[in-house]
């Protein structure tokens, strides 16, 4: 009796350890997989804004959302997703660039169409008139996936008038220009 006892745990442990390997080897699959889910995710989102925002300028022709919720008010947006590479869902918001009211900026003028701004969420109140036209992650992680020849969620842009052959030059809120 004694016998078959001790070949029951031999073969038990063996079992443990191959189950052992086999998690080791598929959880790092796992959360790639995951990862490629959420980038997904942020890819159907980000282009739901883009699109309530083109929305919104058929309903009101010249003028842009100042908030995230003026989208939602307006029925442009079914609901007000969050950002899924970020815990707190916050997203960074993107708005036109304007140049400052100085007299070189009249020259300057032609290149605003190529800057964005991004604002984050929480900062919105910070500047002056906002007009979003698109959102951003605030995530700043590598990404698997390269969208627009992006590799990183920070500069995955979606915005309404978005070229995707053309990746505009953003200026983040806060820092001073580059001359």
């Amino acid at each position: 009796m004694m016998r078959k006892e001790g070949y029951t745990l031999i073969m038990l442990m063996i079992a443990v350890s191959l189950l052992s390997i086999g998690l080791l080897v598929a959880v790092p699959v796992w959360q790639t997989e995951l990862q490629r889910e959420k980038e997904e995710e942020l890819i159907f989102r980000g282009k739901q804004y883009a699109e309530a925002i083109r929305i919104f300028q058929m309903k009101k022709p010249g003028t842009f959302p100042r908030t995230l919720d003026e989208l939602l008010k307006e029925k442009c947006i079914r609901k007000l997703y969050k950002d899924p590479m970020t815990s707190r869902g916050e997203w960074n918001l993107i708005l036109p660039y304007t140049l400052p009211q100085t007299p070189r900026a009249s020259t300057k003028r032609t290149e605003s169409a190529q800057k964005v701004l991004i604002v984050p969420y929480n900062l919105l109140k910070s500047v002056g008139t906002s007009q979003i036209i698109g959102v951003v992650s605030s995530s700043k992680k590598k990404s698997i996936k390269i969208y627009l020849e992006q590799e990183s969620y920070d500069k995955w842009l979606f915005f309404y008038g978005q070229d995707a052959k053309k990746m505009p030059e953003i200026v983040y809120f806060g820092e001073s220009e580059k001359d």
